[in-house]
């Protein structure tokens, strides 16, 4: 089944930041990408942004920018143009993208189910024998985004 991720609606609540900066979106985007390393599962994220900018691929994650429409339209159009729309599953909280995305035959999963169906990242034990979650390199990532040989 793919996923279409709402990358600005889950992005608030994960980074606790109304307007993130790129490297939250990067330290976002390589939280996602480590997440589904571990399973066959692929997944789609769009955020809006500028029109014309590239889309990336990290393995199991690819990364659309979306046009001057936005990145709800654009995922509302994947679940329609899909070929069985019933297998596509939208995560978002976003109750008006997620009517919409009913009304094109598409499922919508909240972020935390989806967070908790794919795991956190490699945990360490942290204080108080509790797991804490491993840190993003996000220089690292940094680095990986501006290379022009890790895009398609």
């Amino acid at each position: 089944m793919p996923y279409l991720l709402d990358g600005n609606n889950l992005i608030g609540g994960v980074r606790r930041t109304a307007r993130p900066s790129d490297a939250d979106r990067a330290a976002f985007v390589a939280e996602i990408a480590e997440r589904l390393r571990q399973t066959r599962a692929r997944a789609t994220i769009f955020f809006d942004g500028p029109a014309g900018e590239r889309p990336t691929s990290l393995g199991a994650l690819s990364v659309r920018v979306a046009d001057g429409r936005g990145a709800d339209d654009a995922i509302v159009r994947e679940v329609a143009k899909a070929t069985a729309p019933a297998e596509v599953i939208v995560v978002t909280a976003d109750r008006g993208l997620g009517s919409r995305v009913r009304e094109a035959g598409g499922k919508v999963l909240a972020p935390g189910a989806f967070f908790e169906r794919f795991g956190a990242r490699e945990a360490r034990a942290g204080a108080g024998g509790r797991e804490a979650v491993g840190k993003v390199d996000v220089d690292e990532w940094m680095r990986y985004f501006g290379d022009e040989s890790n895009r398609e």
